[in-house]
């Protein structure tokens, strides 16, 4: 005999994720700015009553805070399970997918890094399929100012913290000059732009296009670029693979909960 279910034995699965998913709907909304019930009633087309009451429960759960004459904002839960997510993201793992597929279809070698102090650190390296070899390494460190990643890593940085990065390169490494004032102008320009060049700044023949990786704070928290040789990066080919480069560091910050979007 086959057994079936009865409808009242689904009922309340039913509407308990019915409720579930309306909760979601007015945290969403507060987080939008929508600060009252009327309003949230209106935007999420849950009866007044019906938002009064889940609100007010989300407010006893912490998940939702209510100001006298304010509403409602985001509650110390929602902070304290945002940082926990984040500490709980593994960007290397996250991030490879994306990486494999850039290095597929651009052949070159990719890197993923992240700054520490005056220096990038490698997190991750895909080898290119061409014969050549980029000697950089995971785990490794580079100065920030004159390789790729790092100049992606310094874009929402304003120009007294640039200079002082270059500063200190400079006071480090003196059997390589850098033209402050060029330096300074190119960051501008990347900064508008979205992405950074390494023009064999940081090695001979290894040219680099890099773009950074935001995180649900909207700032850079890690690079990522696609480098090679001169033979096969022109400066017309270091264009073409910027909206490639780009696109893939979106991606990857999407998945870190960044919300914004490509700068042209």
């Amino acid at each position: 005999m086959v057994k079936t279910t009865a409808p009242d034995a689904e009922r309340p699965r039913t509407l308990a994720s019915q409720t579930l998913f309306r909760g979601l709907d007015i945290v969403e909304a507060v987080a939008a700015g929508i600060d009252t019930v009327p309003a949230l009633s209106a935007h999420t087309g849950i009866t007044p009553s019906t938002t009064h009451r889940i609100a007010s429960a989300l407010v006893h759960a912490g998940y939702l805070r209510f100001e006298p004459r304010r509403g409602y904002r985001l509650g110390n839960k929602l902070i304290e399970l945002g940082f926990l997510a984040y500490r709980q993201i593994d960007l290397p793992r996250v991030a490879r997918p994306t990486l494999e597929a850039l290095a597929s279809e651009t052949q070159d070698t990719v890197h993923l890094a992240i700054a520490d102090g005056w220096e990038v650190m490698y997190l991750d390296k895909l080898p290119g399929q061409r014969a050549i070899e980029i000697s950089s390494r995971i785990g490794g460190r580079k100065p920030i100012c004159v390789t790729g990643v790092g100049k992606a890593l310094l874009l929402d940085q304003d120009e007294a913290q640039w200079r002082a990065q270059l500063e200190h390169y400079q006071s480090q490494t003196t059997s390589h000059s850098v033209d402050a004032d060029a330096w300074l102008s190119r960051m501008h320009d990347y900064a508008r732009h979205g992405y950074a060049l390494d023009l064999e700044d940081d090695t001979p023949q290894i040219r680099c296009v890099a773009a950074p990786i935001y995180d649900a704070s909207q700032r850079i928290v890690a690079a990522i670029s696609v480098s090679s040789t001169t033979k096969y990066m022109s400066r017309e080919r270091m264009q073409e693979l910027v909206p490639s480069v780009k696109h893939a560091a979106a991606q990857i910050s999407r998945q870190l909960g960044w919300s914004g979007n490509l700068r042209g």
